[in-house]
C-alpha cells in the first residue's frame, strides 16, 4: 500500500510504500488481550491495613470464673471492647467482628494481590501490527467516531516534528483538515460515578496520535492538545493504536517514523 507524502501546508510532497507491518490480517480478539495485558499491568496495587478494625483489645473470656469475662452474662459471644467498667462489672460494644460496629471488613481487597497478566512476546507484536493495519483504513477509522479528511490516509513531511509551539501544529491540523477533529475531542462530556468527586469530572475523548521518529520539537509542542497523544515509533504499544481495545485510531506517521519501522523492522 502507497502513501501520500503531505506537507504541513496540505501539499503532497512524493510518496511512500508502507512496510509490511501495515499488511498484518486484523485480529480484534488478540488486539484486545494485550490492551487488557497492559492496562492490568499499569493497574496500582491496593487494599486495607492489616490493622484496620483490629487497634483495640477486645479479649473477653468465656471461662466460669475470670477476670473480664462473659460467661452467666447471659450475653452472645460477640468480641467485645469496654468502654467503661465498676469493679467487675464491664460495659462494653461489639466491636472487631465483621458484622459490629467499627469492626473490619470480612474479606477486604488485600494489597499483596497480583493484578499483573501476561503476554507472548510474539503475540503482543502480532496485536500491534493487527493495529497497524487498521489505523490506515479510513472505513474502520471513520467507525470509530473520527473527523476525517477526504485525502486520509497520508504520511507526515518530516517539517512537522519541527513545531516548536502548540499553535503551530494546530494551525496546520487546521490546514490538512483535522479542525472537526480537533472540535470533537475538545467537547468534554460529563463522566457519570464516582470520578465527578476525585476531581474527574470530565471524559476526555482520544483523538489523533502522532507517532515520530526520534526526540524532536513535535514531542513538547503536540502534547498540550486535548485528546491528541505523541509517540516515537519503536515505543509504539495496542493501547495507543487501539484505546479501550477499540481499533482504528486516527494516526498520522511522519516520514521518518515509517523509514525506521521499515530499516529496524520493528515489531517484526
Amino acid at each position: 500500500m502507497k502513501l501520500k507524502v503531505i506537507s504541513k501546508e496540505n501539499k503532497e510532497n512524493g510518496s511512500v510504500e508502507l512496510p509490511s507491518q501495515f499488511n498484518e490480517p486484523i485480529r480484534k480478539d488478540l488486539v484486545k488481550r494485550a490492551v487488557l495485558t497492559i492496562q492490568s499491568n499499569n493497574r496500582q496495587a491496593y487494599g486495607a491495613s492489616p490493622e484496620a478494625g483490629l487497634r483495640h483489645s477486645t479479649r473477653v473470656s468465656k471461662r466460669r470464673r475470670d477476670y473480664r469475662g462473659c460467661y452467666g452474662q447471659g450475653i452472645s459471644r460477640v468480641p467485645r471492647k469496654i468502654t467503661s467498667r465498676r469493679g467487675t462489672r464491664m460495659n462494653w460494644v461489639g466491636a472487631e467482628a465483621p458484622g459490629t460496629v467499627g469492626g473490619r471488613r470480612a474479606h477486604p481487597p488485600k494489597a499483596e494481590k497480583k493484578w499483573d497478566k501476561k503476554i507472548n512476546d510474539k503475540e503482543r507484536k502480532k496485536a500491534i501490527r493487527s493495529a497497524l493495519s487498521a489505523v490506515v483504513l479510513k472505513n474502520i477509522v471513520s467507525e470509530r467516531g473520527h473527523k476525517l479528511p477526504e485525502n486520509y490516509p497520508f504520511i507526515l513531511d518530516d517539517d512537522f516534528e519541527k513545531l516548536k509551539k502548540s499553535k503551530e501544529v494546530i494551525t496546520a491540523l487546521s490546514n490538512l483538515g483535522f479542525k472537526e477533529e480537533l472540535d470533537r475531542a475538545s467537547t468534554n462530556k460529563v463522566r457519570a460515578g464516582r470520578g465527578k468527586s476525585r476531581a474527574r469530572k470530565y471524559k476526555t475523548k482520544s483523538s489523533i496520535l502522532f507517532i515520530v521518529k526520534d526526540d524532536c520539537e513535535l514531542l513538547k509542542s503536540a502534547k498540550n492538545i486535548k485528546g491528541a497523544q505523541i509517540v516515537k515509533v519503536n515505543q509504539l504499544n495496542t493501547e495507543l493504536l487501539a484505546p479501550g481495545a477499540d481499533i482504528g485510531r486516527v494516526s498520522l506517521f511522519s516520514k521518518g517514523a515509517i523509514e525506521k519501522l521499515e530499516k529496524e523492522k520493528l515489531f517484526m
